[in-house]
């Protein structure tokens, strides 16, 4: 498929697919719609809830883990976001990203994340992020490990791992198999009890396949340009 670069609302860039008219993150902003989804209703909502508190000061104490999947690591923001937000918490991020047709060299460096975020300090740790090794569990930093896996979504057999999922698949208009039952029966069999999911999405056919499956489902705002998304607990 046809694949090119775009620049969303907030001047991020994002990848768009020609023939589905889909993009790997929301036209009103590729940053904007990452850290509203899946930092602050993900991220932060899963390290408060387990327990660890931000600091200003140098951490000292032990460090506790929290495991996340991603489920499309795509341009890999994602990732890069929680890789700098959880530098400021006293926590071990274990993050298995999940990608069956993993973005190209060029296509990663078109990307203007680091410029945006204006963390240039930080541009080897997201180059570092794509050209590391997959299927292999890399310590990017101290306190970040990554497992890149490249396979299907139906193909996941981890389970009771995760704290945390990024549901982030391409949408249910071009990709209806992968908001089903069955896949979000392999979610809850991957997340521990308690666990979080979020997503973009809020069809009620979303919400409604993920409560047949268990999950305790609530409506948040959504980003910018979307009314809702869906957080849901194991």
């Amino acid at each position: 498929m046809q694949r090119h670069i775009i620049t969303t609302a907030d001047g991020s860039k994002t990848i768009q697919i020609e023939e589905w008219n889909e993009q790997y993150h929301s036209i009103h902003g590729a940053i904007q719609e990452a850290n509203h989804v899946y930092i602050a209703h993900g991220l932060l909502f899963s390290l408060e809830t387990n327990g660890f508190t931000k600091t200003d000061k140098p951490i000292t104490d032990e460090f506790g883990t929290l495991s996340i999947l991603e489920i499309g690591l795509g341009t890999g923001l994602n990732s890069f976001l929680t890789l700098l937000e959880a530098e400021k918490y006293p926590v071990n991020i274990y993050y298995q990203g999940v990608e069956a047709f993993p973005i190209s060299e060029e296509e990663q460096g078109a990307l203007n994340y680091v410029k945006e975020l204006k963390v240039d300090h930080k541009a080897a740790l997201f180059n570092r992020l794509h050209s590391s090794a997959w299927e292999q569990e890399v310590e990017l930093t101290p306190h970040f490990t990554l497992h890149k896996q490249q396979l299907l979504f139906m193909d996941i057999t981890d389970k009771n791992k995760f704290d945390l999922i990024y549901f982030d698949a391409f949408g249910a208009r071009v990709q209806p198999e992968l908001w089903t039952v069955a896949i979000f029966q392999l979610m809850y069999d991957a997340l521990k009890t308690k666990g979080v999911l979020v997503t973009y999405a809020a069809k009620g056919s979303v919400r409604r396949a993920m409560q047949e499956v268990g999950f305790s489902v609530e409506k948040l705002p959504g980003p910018p340009g979307k009314r809702e998304m869906l957080r849901a607990i194991k």
